[in-house]
């Protein structure tokens, strides 16, 4: 009785796959896109939600895993089990997630959301809190990302397990309770990713086929592991991953972001030092471990407190130094190469995360066709990852897709999965749309000028015009100040800490008391901007450094400023790496790749024209009738970026200045799709 069962509910589930698939196939070839999946998104969630094949998750502790120098790495294994609890005996597909921030912290989330009842009516919860009408809409969003998936694909994920994959999760060499100095993201730490691969592929209860998941760090050790082509790994699905580390967070456009790094180097060196208290009961303490965190106990720090605390050029340490320097161990490490990827990939990323840079990149370089990589691209930040996922006409939850994409290329399941369109964008000023690539085809580029005349449209340090066309003569000035605090650039630099505030991150007419702003006409149509931005400045500065920063905004018709992308730049780190940098049709860059080190550093000659191009990551948004473009331009923008302090001493904070000469004029390029009227 119970095999004929099993016959028909596998009967009814295979019925249910092919109409769905049909059905999506469908809408694929009627040239719809459909965020949601469709028939198809909605089977996905029903099978992930739905009854599972094994009653119970057994839970392997604290199993010691050697790397071939020796360094002992810890991993807790979680097996589906059957209704006694014991762990199935039949070979598994594995998941293997590499994390510094302790499996401690990833077990004690489990075990919440495993409670019987409570953990589903905890994510209930969630979904249905909203504080925005109070003004605190972003902190409604950091709750909603997690029953959209965030907390699991953080975490365990329990459906995943007890329908019939292995979980292992590791905790990163120097964290958590593994041997080891913690490299983030070195060399030797890039080469024990592959040998964590390795070692599930030949454990006694794994079938070979291994698949990396996570988030953040967890999604940039998949690129890391998958550039290196262990055999045994068939598929990954990064979470908001980075790949030129020290563009995306440690060093953007020059600057330390003191927004982030502090808090987050504090938290991952604090719960390093908590010790595996069993085994202190035991009497089997790791004394290796212990010897470990002596030898290096606040990893990075002095990397940190020398770019914020050392006076001049000249005085900057060694270990600085090889991150100032090209070539040098660290920055070849930071460096990915997605190219070098050729297993089935799935990319989530944010418009205004810290990575927001890295993730469209990463998806485009990726060597596969587009049925095995897919990109989806969220208005979230750090910490707000998945929200507006599982919603109507949204996405499926992350969960919810990552087992589909594990089912299709672990287990072979032809679920649909890859005819799910290949890039789906929450697009700025709309909302989710879905199609075949990112940028759109058919933006056309095209320069939008800074002009002195008076828009009317701001209440901003300058409030300027922009325009299709040069126009007159000016020196706008704008001096270094403070209410970038209170900005969606502030909120993208904390992770959207500062997010919780929608007076700061949703609206950035504040902080614009402090720019120069540049306004557009009202657009006639809607007007599609998809793709890179670039900012063209001509500068005069009163020292020899200064720092700029640009944002793209949507103006409402009701004057609500809304920041699309961001970028900046220290003036003196101005020169471009041409072998990398990407220019439109007409000649006019779209992504200026800055070099970024001190031999390749231009001190600025006080009061000389200096031209500066700035690149702003690559967004989509649309434009409605009656909205507005605006640029920004600031002169400093804490907490995003500080001067490393060297170069902020040579600054000296003094007021920068804009030059507006038609014969030498500053633009921003701007891909544009539709008819603005401009």
């Amino acid at each position: 009785m119970n095999r004929r069962r099993r016959l028909v509910r596998i009967a009814v589930t295979f019925v249910v796959t092919m109409v769905a698939i049909s059905t999506g196939v469908m809408s694929a070839q009627s040239g719809r896109a459909v965020p949601d999946g469709a028939a198809l998104g909605a089977q996905w969630t029903a099978t992930h939600d739905g009854p599972r094949a094994y009653p119970n998750v057994f839970i392997q502790w604290d199993v010691p895993i050697t790397m071939s120098d020796g360094t002992v790495l810890k991993g807790n294994v979680y097996h589906p089990a059957d209704a006694d609890g014991r762990p199935i005996q039949e070979r598994t597909p594995t998941i293997v997630n590499l994390t510094p921030y302790s499996k401690l912290v990833a077990n004690v989330a489990d075990s919440a959301l495993s409670v019987p009842v409570l953990g589903d009516a905890l994510m209930d919860v969630l979904n249905r809190f909203d504080l925005s009408g109070l003004g605190l809409g972003g902190l409604t969003e950091v709750a909603r990302a997690l029953p959209a998936g965030a907390a699991r694909t953080f975490a365990v994920d329990r459906k995943l397990i007890q329908s019939g994959y292995t979980q292992v999760v590791v905790d990163v060499r120097g964290t958590g309770f593994s041997q080891g100095v913690w490299q983030v993201f070195g060399e030797r730490e890039q080469a024990d990713g592959v040998e964590v691969v390795d070692w599930a592929a030949a454990q006694p209860w794994s079938n070979g086929k291994i698949g990396m998941s996570g988030i953040s760090y967890s999604a940039i050790n998949q690129l890391q592991t998958a550039e290196r082509g262990p055999d045994a790994l068939q598929a990954i699905f990064p979470v908001v991953p980075g790949s030129d580390l020290l563009r995306d967070i440690a060093a953007t456009g020059g600057g330390v972001g003191v927004g982030f790094l502090p808090l987050w180097l504090f938290a991952v060196n604090g719960a390093k030092w908590v010790p595996d208290v069993q085994s202190i009961v035991t009497g089997n303490f790791d004394w290796k471990w212990l010897a470990d965190r002596v030898q290096d106990p606040m990893t990075f720090f002095d990397y940190l407190f020398a770019a914020l605390t050392v006076p001049s050029v000249d005085e900057i340490p060694e270990n600085l130094m090889n991150l100032l320097q090209d070539s040098t161990p660290v920055r070849n490490a930071w460096l990915g190469h997605p190219e070098k990827i050729d297993i089935p990939t799935f990319v989530y990323g944010g418009w205004h995360d810290i990575f927001t840079y890295s993730s469209p990149r990463v998806y485009n370089a990726l060597n596969v066709p587009a049925s095995r990589k897919k990109l989806i691209m969220g208005d979230t930040y750090h910490l707000t990852t998945g929200n507006g996922l599982g919603q109507p006409g949204g996405p499926p939850r992350l969960d919810v897709l990552q087992r589909a994409w594990f089912d299709r290329w672990l287990k072979g399941i032809d679920n649909g999965i890859d005819s799910y369109d290949p890039v789906t964008l929450w697009q700025q000023g709309g909302g989710w749309t879905g199609g075949a690539e990112f940028p759109r085809a058919g933006a056309d580029y095209r320069r939008m000028y800074f002009d002195p005349a008076v828009s009317g449209t701001a209440r901003s340090s300058y409030d300027g015009t922009l325009a299709p066309a040069p126009g007159g003569s000016a020196r706008l000035t704008v001096a270094p100040a403070l209410l970038t605090l209170c900005s969606r650039d502030s909120a993208t630099g904390t992770a959207g800490a500062t997010a919780l505030l929608d007076i700061c991150a949703k609206d950035g007419r504040i902080s614009e008391a402090d720019a120069l702003t540049f306004t557009s006409a009202p657009v006639a149509e809607p007007t599609v901007i998809s793709g890179p931005i670039a900012a063209h400045l001509n500068t005069v500065l009163d020292s020899t450094d200064g720092y700029w920063a640009v944002t793209v905004n949507d103006v409402a018709p009701d004057g609500r400023s809304t920041v699309w992308t961001s970028g900046q730049l220290q003036a003196s780190l101005r020169a471009v790496d041409d072998r990398k940098a990407t220019r439109s049709p007409n000649g006019d860059y779209t992504d200026p790749y800055p070099i970024l080190t001190l031999d390749a550093r231009r001190p600025i000659v006080p009061g000389e024209p200096t031209v500066v191009d700035i690149g702003l990551p690559a967004t989509d948004g649309v434009l409605q009738p009656g909205h507005r473009l605006r640029i920004d331009i600031f002169a400093l923008n804490l907490p995003r970026g500080l001067p490393l302090r060297p170069l902020l001493n040579e600054s000296e904070l003094k007021p920068q200045h804009l030059e507006l000469d038609p014969a030498r004029p500053s633009w921003v390029n701007i891909p544009v799709l539709g008819d603005p009227g401009w």
